[in-house]
């Protein structure tokens, strides 16, 4: 006579047992998910404050970019100031058109205040690591900024006042919370920068008032000039 198989650990269990024990392998199966979603936001954790540490030190360095510049325009790089670095430099041979933060950032790069690609970048959404290629028609192409700009400032406004931010989602005042885990990096005409927490509403802000509204007093009852990266 052959041998019967074996039971089945099911099967050994008692029926009136049968519910509970089919209850913990499902909360068995729920703690061990969570505990490997956690080891994952764990382990992403010192990535994403690196990526906060480089866009702070990138945002100081586009700082000094621009205190030299507005030294020797009067002014941070806006529309006007596109054909005086021209008058002053005439053999750049950049293309210096557009309203977005790159097409800004290259009058740094045709007034020889650029030294770098690198410090216009910053890891968020569309965008990308800078090529390093340096030809004029090269110079911070689309996806190689990851930075927003104010227009329209200068050194005699409010030096609280931002003038370089991300992660600004284009087309509005709203901050996207993933690339910096939930915070802001804002660079100050003073040179300053700080980390907002982003809110729930997508915004940042400072004494209770969202930073970037016409209503904050920094910005005298005018809407903030805000220039996208490409």
């Amino acid at each position: 006579m052959k041998n019967s198989p074996n039971p089945g650990i099911i099967q050994l269990v008692p029926r009136w047992l049968k519910p509970v024990f089919f209850t913990a392998i499902v909360l068995f199966a729920l703690a061990l998910a969570w505990l490997l979603l956690s080891s994952i936001a764990i382990r992403a954790q010192p990535y994403k404050r690196a990526e906060t540490v480089e866009a702070t030190s990138n945002a100081r360095q586009i700082g000094l970019d621009l205190f030299e510049f507005e030294t020797e325009y009067g002014s941070f790089p806006n529309k006007i100031t596109a054909s005086l670095v021209t008058v002053r430099n005439p053999a750049h041979s950049l293309n210096l058109s557009g309203s977005s933060s790159n097409a800004l950032f290259r009058q740094l790069y045709a007034s020889y205040k650029l030294l770098s690609e690198r410090r216009y970048y910053a890891n968020i959404s569309g965008s990308r690591l800078p090529d390093g290629d340096t030809t004029p028609e090269h110079i911070l192409e689309s996806g190689e900024v990851g930075f927003s700009y104010i227009s329209g400032l200068s050194l005699s406004d409010d030096p609280t006042t931002p003038i370089v931010l991300t992660p600004v989602i284009p087309g509005t005042t709203k901050f996207d919370p993933k690339p910096f885990d939930g915070k802001a990096v804002v660079l100050h005409i003073d040179n300053s920068v700080r980390t907002y927490d982003i809110k729930k509403d997508g915004h940042i802000y400072r004494n209770g008032i969202n930073l970037l509204s016409s209503k904050h007093p920094i910005w005298k009852g005018k809407a903030p000039d805000i220039r996208y990266p490409e």
